[in-house]
Order: C-alpha cells, then sequence, then structure tokens
C-alpha cells in the first residue's frame, strides 16, 4: 500500500472521529475502538452504567458513517422472530404462498439495546448473524447485508429481572467496551448539548463501500513473527491449566481466552497500526486491542471476586509479565 494512500484512511477516520464527537463528548477511546472493529467486521459489547449515551454513540457512528441502522430493544418478552423475521402467509394469484418479512436484524448497524434482558433463546438468535453473517428461518438461508455489524449494550450494575450471557455468546463479541462516567469538563458539556436548544448537526462522511475496501486493506497487513508470537503468548498467559502459568493466573483465572482471542487481537492490531499512519503492527498495537479483546473471555475464580481482582487487572498484569 502506497504512503499517500495509508495517509488518506488515517485522515478520513480522522474526521469521522472528530464528526462523532460533536454528538458524543468524551469517550474518545471508546470511539476509536468501536471503529476499529467496524473496520475489522467485529462486534462490540459496551457496558456501562444508563446516562452515559450509549445509545447516543451508535446512532452517531451510523450518521456518520452514512450506514442503515436499527434498534431493538431487549426485553424478557421479545421472541427470535421479532429479532430476525418470519414467515407470513400472503395471496399470489389466488393462492397461499409463504413469504419472508425480514427483522429488524437486516441493517448494517443493529443496536441489541441491554441484550441481557431478553431469554436465552432470544438472545441466540444474534449469534447466527453475528459469526455468519447470515440468518436462518425455515429452510432458507438469508445473506446479511454489508457491511454487518451488531452493537449491544447492558448494564453492569443491574442483575435483577437479567439473563447473563453465556460465554459462547460473548465469544461471538470481537471487542468489550467499558463505558466510564465522564469528567467534569465533559459533563458540563453534555449539558450545554442535551438541555439547550443548540442543534448540533451530523454529517455524513465515509460510506458502506468505503469500509469494505478498506477491512480488505487491513487484511494485507502483515504481522511480523515476533509480534505474532507475543500476541499469542498473551492468549496462552491466560490460561491457567497450561504448563509455565503463573500462581496469580492459577489462583484468579477459571478459564481462559479462546482462539478467537487471537484472532481478535490479530485483526484489531492491524486496524489500530493503519489508523496510527503505520504499514506495519508494533507491540503496543497488541498490547492496547488487548484489553477489549480479552476482557469478556476470561471467566474468574471466586478468590478474585472475593479479592476485588477484575479482568483488567488480570490482562494488565499478564502484559507486565509476558516478554516481548
Amino acid at each position: 500500500m502506497e504512503e499517500k494512500d495509508l495517509q488518506e484512511i488515517v485522515e478520513k477516520v480522522s474526521l469521522c472521529e472528530k464528526e462523532i464527537g460533536k454528538g458524543i463528548i468524551g469517550q474518545k477511546t471508546v470511539i476509536r475502538e468501536v471503529i476499529i472493529a467496524m473496520l475489522t467486521n467485529g462486534n462490540v459489547l459496551l457496558e456501562g452504567v444508563p446516562g452515559l449515551g450509549k445509545t447516543q454513540l451508535v446512532k452517531t457512528i451510523a450518521q456518520v458513517f452514512n450506514i442503515a441502522f436499527s434498534r431493538i430493544q431487549f426485553t424478557p418478552d421479545l421472541m427470535p422472530a421479532d429479532v430476525t423475521g418470519t414467515n407470513l402467509i400472503i395471496k399470489e394469484n389466488g393462492n397461499n404462498v409463504f413469504s419472508f418479512e425480514p427483522g429488524p436484524i437486516f441493517s448494517n448497524l443493529v443496536l441489541a439495546d441491554e441484550i441481557n434482558r431478553a431469554t436465552p433463546k432470544t438472545q441466540s438468535a444474534l449469534l447466527e448473524a453475528m459469526q455468519e453473517k447470515t440468518v436462518t428461518v425455515g429452510k432458507k438461508t438469508y445473506e446479511m447485508p454489508s457491511p454487518f455489524m451488531v452493537l449491544a449494550t447492558q448494564n453492569p450494575i443491574e442483575n435483577e429481572g437479567t439473563y447473563p450471557l453465556p460465554e459462547a455468546q460473548l465469544d461471538r463479541f470481537m471487542f468489550k467496551i467499558q463505558v466510564d462516567f465522564p469528567s467534569l469538563e465533559e459533563l458540563k458539556q453534555i449539558m450545554d448539548i442535551t438541555v439547550t436548544n443548540k442543534k448540533t448537526e451530523i454529517n455524513p462522511i465515509m460510506s458502506g463501500e468505503e469500509i469494505v475496501n478498506i477491512r480488505n486493506i487491513i487484511r494485507d497487513i502483515k504481522l511480523s513473527a515476533a509480534v505474532e508470537e507475543y500476541a499469542l503468548k498473551l492468549v496462552v498467559a491466560t490460561h491457567p491449566e497450561v504448563a509455565g502459568a503463573t500462581d496469580h493466573i492459577k489462583k484468579y483465572v477459571s478459564c481462559g481466552a479462546s482462539p478467537r482471542a487471537a484472532q481478535a487481537i490479530f485483526n484489531a492490531s492491524k486496524a489500530r497500526a493503519l489508523l496510527e499512519g503505520r504499514a506495519n503492527v508494533s507491540y503496543d498495537d497488541v498490547r492496547a486491542v488487548a484489553y477489549p479483546a480479552l476482557r469478556h473471555r476470561i471467566a474468574v475464580t471466586f478468590e478474585a471476586m472475593a479479592d476485588g481482582v477484575n479482568t483488567d487487572a488480570i490482562i494488565s498484569r499478564i502484559i507486565s509479565e509476558v516478554t516481548e
């Protein structure tokens, strides 16, 4: 890839980030990580307390990238057909025939709002679309539009009336991103936008076709053998059962990250390198994407919960111990 083409992509994505920043104050790391996932064909789980703008973030991203957007509010009575669509009986030339009515999942950017409020049966309706980019209804399989991405949200502090996502479904998300409370200055800016008559106009910057083209470019970026091995060592280090596992991991981790974690780190580190204006992946790229790629793929023990050790602390310890 030529230097000129590389700079064009960097400048275009930078414009997108600035435009998203008009509608979402602060959260620069969250915005960058969501864009990285989007440019690598991944899905994202956003976790944060209510009112932090998770839904607004997704809507703003859809506007800036000029792609179709749909929102599904997950509730205990939501059925799988409410997500995927269903076959309806219609009259055609005097005969009753089945006609497929697509559900809201048939969009470029799907917001699965409060995903842990729906039953596991309904949650699983997303699995095929997230992994295979298809939906099967009856005997027919339908292709999802391109690009396609699921952005799900959940509230970490409320457990009543919720259904925690099983590990197999969590593994389908490329990233789990923590949305933190804004600073005082950011909170002031949010108030200026939301409680006044100020209008914020969000302009489209990029198209779905450009997203697909950048995805192809990212896949061609090479990782050196040394950086590749370092990324794999980080994933292996999350497993307490492997030879050489540290006492810290044996004490605090019950189950380590899957091979999908390595895929996520490889793809995301390539995207981060591209957005930083480089055609080669560095160790810093791997370390930066390790947190959102691993935090939902590590199952902690009771001792970890009792000692207040969360997955980010475990990942930080692994990064400090694994040598380049």
